[in-house]
């Protein structure tokens, strides 16, 4: 698959896969940046990039992104496949729940970002869906 791409600095390399199994490119500051305690910044990760039709970027945290005592404030990153134009670079909204300032160099690895198939629904609207209630949020398993 081959996907448009600008970085906003050029000095700082492109987005990779960093094993030949991964499915998810990493995605690095391009700013340097201090997040005080219980502090959301939106750190620029470089890229602005357009999915093939049928496609979106799903964000989500690196696995050592909590090491550092962040995490993604709105947990997943969504972007629509028109969030594309040249001025549309990707942002991580950093949340530090620790109680010391993080700092995130620029060029360090943050997120991690997946391509992903989608489709759209058309609502067909039913009086009754003609399935069983299951139960409640956190019912599964429960009898």
């Amino acid at each position: 698959m081959r996907v448009r791409i600008k970085r906003i600095d050029k000095s700082l390399p492109l987005p990779e896969y960093k094993t030949g199994g991964a499915v998810a490119f990493d995605l690095s500051a391009r700013i340097s940046a201090t997040i005080l305690p219980k502090q959301v910044v939106f750190v620029p990760l470089n890229v602005a990039l357009e999915p093939p039709d049928g496609y979106m970027v799903m964000l989500a945290a690196r696995s050592s992104l909590h090491k550092k005592g962040l995490m993604l404030a709105n947990g997943v990153g969504i972007i629509d496949r028109d969030f594309s134009g040249n001025e549309d670079e990707y942002h991580a909204a950093l949340y530090n729940f620790t109680d010391e300032p993080v700092k995130v160099k620029q060029g360090e690895r943050l997120v991690q970002g997946v391509f992903k198939k989608y489709d759209k629904a058309e609502w067909e609207e039913v009086e009754d869906l003609g399935n069983k209630t299951r139960g409640g949020f956190g019912s599964t398993g429960k009898n």
